[in-house]
C-alpha cells in the first residue's frame, strides 16, 4: 500500500483522488451499460408490440372464406337490399349496384376473401361484408365484389375468381366505371 502511494506521489497524484475517479469512470460505464440496455429493451418492446399491426397481406396471410358452396339447405344470409343503403351509404351509383350484384352472385362471394381483413370483426368471408353496409364503406370490398361478378361472368369458377383475388387483380378494378358492370 505504501509502495503505491509513493508512486503516486512520484508522479504527482494523490492515491485517493485517482482511485475515485476510477470508481466513478466504473460507476459511469455500469450507468452507460443500463442506459444502454433500457434502450435496447425498450426497442424490442416496441418492435414486439408493433408486428401486431403489420399488414397480413405482407406477411402473406389470406383472410377468412369458405373453400366450398354451403351446404344444401343451409340458406346464407340475405345480401343487404339497395333500398337500405342511403346517405353517405348510397352517395355513389357503384355503391348500390354493388348490392345489386352481390344479390346476384351470393354463393361466389361467400367463397372469396377480403383483403379488408374485416374477418377481424368477425367475417367470414366477401358476402359477409354485403349482409351489412361495411361493403358500401370499403373500396377493398367493392372492388373485390365487382372482380368477382366480372370474372364470374366470364365463366370462371369461385376457386379461379379466389387465386384472381388472392393474387390481387382486384386492384385494377375502376370504381368510377363499375357502376355500368351488368
Amino acid at each position: 500500500m505504501f509502495q503505491r502511494r509513493a508512486l503516486f506521489a512520484l508522479f504527482g497524484l494523490q492515491y485517493g483522488k485517482l482511485r475515485g475517479n476510477l470508481m466513478m469512470h466504473g460507476f459511469l460505464r455500469s450507468k452507460m451499460v443500463y442506459r444502454s440496455l433500457t434502450v435496447v429493451f425498450l426497442f424490442l418492446v416496441t418492435l414486439s408490440l408493433s408486428a401486431q399491426w403489420m399488414s397480413p397481406q405482407e406477411e402473406g396471410g389470406v383472410p377468412a372464406y369458405n373453400a366450398a358452396p354451403p351446404p344444401k339447405g343451409h340458406k346464407l344470409p340475405p345480401v343487404l337490399g339497395k333500398s337500405e343503403l342511403w346517405g353517405a351509404d348510397a352517395q355513389y351509383p357503384y355503391q348500390t349496384h354493388a348490392y345489386e350484384l352481390a344479390a346476384k352472385i351470393p354463393t361466389v362471394l361467400h367463397q372469396q376473401p377480403c383483403y379488408c381483413y374485416c374477418d377481424r370483426m368477425g367475417h367470414n368471408s366477401l358476402h359477409s361484408c354485403f349482409e351489412d353496409k361495411h361493403g358500401a364503406q370499403c373500396a377493398t370490398c367493392l372492388k373485390e365484389l365487382y372482380y368477382s361478378y366480372q370474372q364470374h361472368q366470364k365463366g370462371k369458377t369461385a376457386a379461379q375468381i379466389r387465386a384472381g383475388i388472392i393474387k390481387g387483380d382486384w386492384k385494377q378494378i375502376d370504381l368510377e366505371s363499375a357502376a355500368t358492370i351488368n
